[in-house]
């Protein structure tokens, strides 16, 4: 091994370093390695325990009182005050800059055709759509991969305890709100509320990182937020912010978090939740009506934030209760089927994306393209219709947007496939919604709008930019629900614009698996509660089905991007097993005083970030478990050369030379490493007492315990490290560490190769029973 000294060489310690580098990346694999947004990268656990040592112990002592408490308390709400704030106003700035630029596009082209240059339209369409396309990738491969795609996996990851290089940075923030302007003005089958969640993730991230020593940018009273915990509260209301923000759903957006993103909940942090989104709410009303007095361009003149379009009342029998069954029937079918061909299509563009950033920008290129010639071509399939008489709206409706698109039809006729495609999503959505709109579309036109707009979701998500699944499921589901409106005709009393509601409903449940937070989402998007009993049917039949089939489309995307993610529940399985089974070794441990050169060895040749200190004679009368200490800090106290000439020497006062606020945990921003340090030969030899800053009390369980109870406690209390003590009081008094790879089913298969035939006979019991369930219905 290969220390550097003073008069060093680099040459070595490169080489060192590139050597540690790879042990930490293809250490416990299916842990350490995940796809962030479009790159590899390698991850770690986050650590939600309370240390308990002598240090942090006095640091405590020192600054408790009635005043350090309120100014902790006024800290976590004026936080969240900021973070909703900012968020209505990144939220506001999103829908007017795609409405703007988008709507730009849309004049111009609507005007070339105006005049009947159609070949000019579609190069002009197809070009900008190509332009904005290329933008959002080329930032997004080369400044911030981790900001391509929804955002929505990697911060559920995070939220369970999982921390990824890059999801918080100000760079993947930046590159997020540019992006996904641009790919959604692009006309991409992408949507917004996704990534404006991770938006708001990112900027509370940054919020509750305390400041940064680099910049001077620090204050005494951000200290409390430099750790895992209130980090992870902070971030589960920027969550919140974004749906919010994205919908102007604060209810909804808080209802989304508890049932889909949040792994911890607690009462304290559903009011500072709904805190948060009450502020979007407030700040995006305040930006509107502002709006209003046609200072914001064409922001307004489409789609607003909120459809506010169905009818205010809203009718329905017993009669009616059998199509919408129908409804989530079928929207469960969909809906599964619509996560099988996209976890299809995602492992084609894995493959092609692996190859660099060329292959990247190439596929989004021709995703772009292609989506362009849809968009411009299919609407010449259909035939012109005559504008209906006694209607307000103006048609037919030329340039920006409306329900009667002239596209390339002759004066008083529109063009009803071109309303649905040659518009944004938000507008297309507010076409389908629109009640008293019966006649105004035709079933083909519907059904090839439908199929298009299905297959186009599928295909647009994967690219290497920002994209959202949300809005085109919304948009898709809409689409299929106005189709069964159509064809029940005459047979059902429902407007045809809250069969599309319903569709919505039933595609979301089926694809995303949501129900409360579904029905309150479009509820406050539709601004009516008369819809609740209806929608509450459809989603939850069209779950139940889609429940059947596989699962939500989040989840497969958290496995496709290799996160070990903890699920709420315990597997089958690992009631089979003991901790004992499946803890592996070498188990590397410390004394309380410990010898400078081993503990650089160590972190040298390990990429373990936890290591048990155990006390041994003559300094206790049996090896005894003193406590569990972190690799971070065992660096601080490296940098800090908090050393000891012998073991018998006496002892340094290391609260002199160190505070509580170096061992907290810094930003996002590049953690110094054990080659980062220097260290002399006589520095080597001399000792380090690790007793003032180990976790004394860290939690264990009984090697005998099964792997279910384990996981039930390693998830509740959201631990990174979990001490496994032996059954017998002579062995050792560590037998081994479990940490989150260790519940992986990857990691128990390896160990037990029988208990992959055992799931898929469990698979093959699920399959056989959706079967016999379909059969007894004919």
């Amino acid at each position: 091994m290969a220390i550097r000294d003073a008069a060093g060489e680099e040459e070595p310690l490169l080489i060192e370093r590139r050597r540690f580098e790879l042990l930490r990346a293809t250490s416990k694999s299916s842990s350490q390695l995940a796809l962030v947004g479009s790159s590899v990268s390698a991850i770690e656990s986050l650590d939600y325990e309370i240390v308990e040592n002598e240090l942090l112990s006095q640091d405590w002592r020192a600054r408790g009182g009635r005043a350090n408490v309120f100014e902790y308390v006024l800290l976590k709400w004026t936080l969240c005050f900021l973070v909703g704030v900012l968020s209505g106003c990144v939220g506001f700035f999103n829908n007017i800059a795609i409405e703007n630029i988008a709507g730009i596009k849309f004049v111009v082209t609507s005007n070339m055709m105006l005049a009947n240059k159609y070949m000019w339209a579609f190069g002009v369409f197809a070009s900008s759509n190509l332009v904005l396309t290329m933008f959002a990738a080329v930032i997004t491969a080369y400044i911030a991969p981790a900001a391509a795609g929804s955002g929505i996996p990697e911060v559920k990851a995070y939220l369970n305890g999982i921390d990824a290089p890059e999801i918080f940075s100000f760079r993947t923030l930046v590159v997020k709100i540019v992006g996904i302007v641009n790919a959604v003005s692009a006309s991409l089958h992408v949507g917004k509320a996704g990534p404006m969640m991770h938006t708001t993730a990112c900027i509370a991230s940054l919020l509750g990182q305390g400041g940064s020593r680099k910049y001077g940018l620090t204050c005494r009273w951000l200290r409390y937020f430099k750790n895992d915990r209130d980090r992870r509260d902070l971030v589960t209301c920027g969550a919140a912010a974004g749906i919010a923000a994205a919908f102007r759903a604060p209810i909804g957006g808080v209802i989304f978090v508890l049932e889909s993103l949040a792994s911890w909940w607690r009462s304290a942090l559903l009011w500072r939740a709904f805190f948060t989104t009450a502020v979007v709410a407030v700040v995006l009303r305040a930006f509107i009506d502002f709006c209003k007095s046609g200072k914001c361009g064409l922001f307004g003149k489409g789609g607003l934030i909120m459809y506010d379009v169905t009818a205010a009342n809203v009718a329905y029998h017993v009669a009616d209760i059998p199509p919408v069954i129908v409804l989530g029937v079928i929207g469960g079918i969909l809906g599964s089927f619509y996560n099988f061909l996209l976890r299809k299509v995602l492992r084609i563009y894995n493959h092609i994306n692996e190859k660099g950033p060329a292959y990247k920008l190439f596929l989004a290129a021709s995703v772009s393209i292609f989506t362009s010639c849809c968009l411009f071509g299919l609407p010449w399939l259909a035939s012109c219709i005559p504008c209906p008489g006694g209607i307000s709206e103006a048609c037919p409706s030329i340039g920006r947007s409306g329900n009667f698109k002239k596209f390339q039809c002759a004066p008083d006729h529109y063009n009803d496939l071109a309303s649905l495609f040659f518009n944004t999503n938000d507008d297309t959505i507010k076409n389908l919604y629109s009640a008293g709109t019966d006649r105004v579309f035709n079933k083909y036109s519907i059904l090839l709008f439908f199929v298009t707009s299905y297959f186009l979701g599928i295909l647009s998500y994967g690219i290497v930019a920002p994209a959202g699944l949300f809005i085109p499921v919304i948009l898709t589901g809409a689409t299929y629900g106005r189709l069964i409106g159509m064809l029940m005709g005459s047979k059902s009393s429902l407007d045809h614009g809250l069969f599309a509601v319903l569709g919505s409903a039933s595609l979301l449940g089926g694809s995303m698996r949501m129900t409360v937070s579904i029905c309150v989402i479009l509820l406050e998007l539709t601004n009516n509660l008369l819809l609740l009993p209806l929608v509450m049917l459809v989603v939850l039949i069209s779950k139940t089905v889609a429940d059947c089939f596989n699962t939500s489309i989040y989840d497969t995307l958290i496995k496709l991007k290799g996160f070990p993610f903890l699920q709420g529940h315990a597997e089958p399985y690992m009631r089979q097993l003991t901790v004992g089974d499946v803890v592996t070794g070498p188990l590397h441990v410390f004394n309380g005083l410990e010898k400078v050169g081993n503990v650089v060895h160590i972190l040298k040749t390990t990429g373990h970030n936890g290591f048990p200190v155990i006390d041994e004679p003559p300094f206790s009368e049996i090896p005894v478990l003193y406590g569990l200490i972190c690799r971070s800090h065992l660096l601080v106290l490296l940098k800090k050369k908090c050393f000891l000439p012998s073991p018998l020497s006496v002892q340094v006062n290391e609260f002199e030379q160190l505070s509580a606020d170096d061992f907290a945990k810094r930003g996002s921003v590049r953690h110094e490493t054990i080659y980062d340090l220097a260290f002399t030969a006589e520095e080597m030899e001399m000792f380090i007492d690790l007793h003032p800053f180990t976790n004394t009390s860290p939690y264990t369980v009984v090697e005998t315990m099964s792997l279910a109870k384990a996981h039930i406690l390693f998830r509740e209390v959201g631990l990174r490290h979990l001490l496994v003590i032996p059954k017998l009081p002579c062995r050792s008094p560590v037998v081994g560490i479990l940490t989150r790879h260790d519940f992986m089913f990857e990691h128990a298969s390896q160990l037990y190769p029988s208990l992959i035939g055992g799931k898929a006979k469990l698979f093959q019991f699920r399959k056989s029973s959706v079967i016999k369930m379909f059969r007894s219905l004919q």
